[in-house]
């Protein structure tokens, strides 16, 4: 049974029945025991950063089902249809949310995305947010999310942009740092040149990890 969380005004029951579905959901795959602590170090991680926690438990469903479905693939126990990449920045509020959303956007389903901070903000950049309206990418939905060992064994590529050591580093993996300017503190005008520097590069990114079929 999970445990009371120290310091924390802990909605259990909810978080209870969150863990209750994914269970079902990863039924043969983890223990219960295993989703527990999931869902709990979720809500745990997100309430020590999240500015906004009107919608924490939503949000904690979201992240401890990523977080479960990335340690399944990395066991094996979930196949990876397309290549997984993961972009790291230190806050996730910016460069990783813009670099996540826009190579998602390019790659139509070719490949998954995820991002993290190694130490994550409590909110989304309003620049970003707004920069990326701009492209038709509505980043109201996101969040900031610590960076775990989960996502990182799922990724084939990890993308770094200013965390410096902070990502694990795993055998086999593919990593890049990318040199891109933190937009923290920027103007809209000033994150539209970080924009496209990203998308560039992110373009590039799928183009070798997922060449777009030649049309017949």
């Amino acid at each position: 049974m999970s445990q009371p969380l120290t310091g924390l005004v802990t909605p259990e029951a909810a978080l209870h029945r969150i863990a209750d579905q994914l269970a079902d959901r990863f039924t043969g795959v983890f223990a219960r025991e295993t989703v527990d602590r999931y869902v709990f170090e979720s809500y745990t991680a997100l309430a020590r950063t999240s500015r906004v926690q009107t919608h924490l438990t939503a949000l904690t469903g979201r992240f401890a089902t990523d977080r479960l479905t990335a340690l399944a693939q990395a066991k094996g126990a979930l196949a990876k249809p397309v290549p997984e990449v993961l972009f790291v920045c230190v806050q996730n509020a910016g460069r990783s949310q813009m670099a996540a959303a826009l190579l998602a956007h390019h790659a139509a389903g070719r490949v998954h995305v995820r991002s993290a901070g190694s130490q994550p903000g409590d909110e989304i950049d309003p620049a970003v947010v707004a920069a990326m309206a701009e492209v038709g990418s509505d980043l109201g939905t996101e969040y900031p999310k610590p960076l775990t060992d989960d996502v990182v064994r799922a990724a084939d590529v990890v993308v770094t942009m200013g965390c410096g050591d902070s990502c694990p580093v795993y055998p086999g993996k593919r990593y890049a740092d990318w040199a891109v300017r933190d937009p923290a503190g920027l103007s809209v005008g000033e994150v539209r040149s970080i924009r496209a520097d990203i998308d560039f590069r992110a373009q590039a990114l799928l183009a070798d990890l997922a060449p777009a079929p030649v049309p017949s």
